[in-house]
């Protein structure tokens, strides 16, 4: 953790390296990977503790939305790309991950495959409206 004063970054007052290391869960195969952060928090306001838990909690995030949103409903793959298109579908998506969760489903595609069994009741069902 380095706090600085000259670096050439608007409001920039640390500098932290945070190196990772991983063990692939299939392969066994062990990896390093070395990143830097910059932030506008003083070394008062944010130690090397505190400064880990906040790079930590974005992988919350990222694993419980971007992830699923990018996997689950293939938005990186979505053609809609001019106007308000794009931000529709990922609310629609959230939408639809969020209502999921409300009834207790921990495993979105799970929940998704199940319901295409009963395609327009168990929709339905989840949105809370009766057909």
């Amino acid at each position: 953790m380095l706090t600085v004063d000259d670096l050439d970054f608007p409001h920039a007052a640390q500098v932290a390296r945070i190196t990772r290391h991983r063990t692939s869960l299939k392969t066994g195969k062990w990896t390093r990977e070395t990143t830097n952060v910059i932030t506008d928090l003083t070394s008062r306001q944010a130690s090397p503790e505190k400064i880990a838990r906040l790079v930590t909690s974005q992988w919350v995030i990222e694993n419980r939305l971007h992830f699923i949103r990018d996997v689950t409903f293939y938005e990186d793959r979505f053609q809609v790309l001019t106007g308000y298109g794009p931000e529709n579908m990922a609310t629609l998506g959230n939408l639809a991950i969020n209502k999921l969760r409300d009834h207790g489903h921990t495993n979105v595609a799970a929940s998704l495959r199940d319901m295409s069994y009963e395609p327009i009741t168990r929709r339905f069902d989840i949105l809370g409206i009766t057909p």
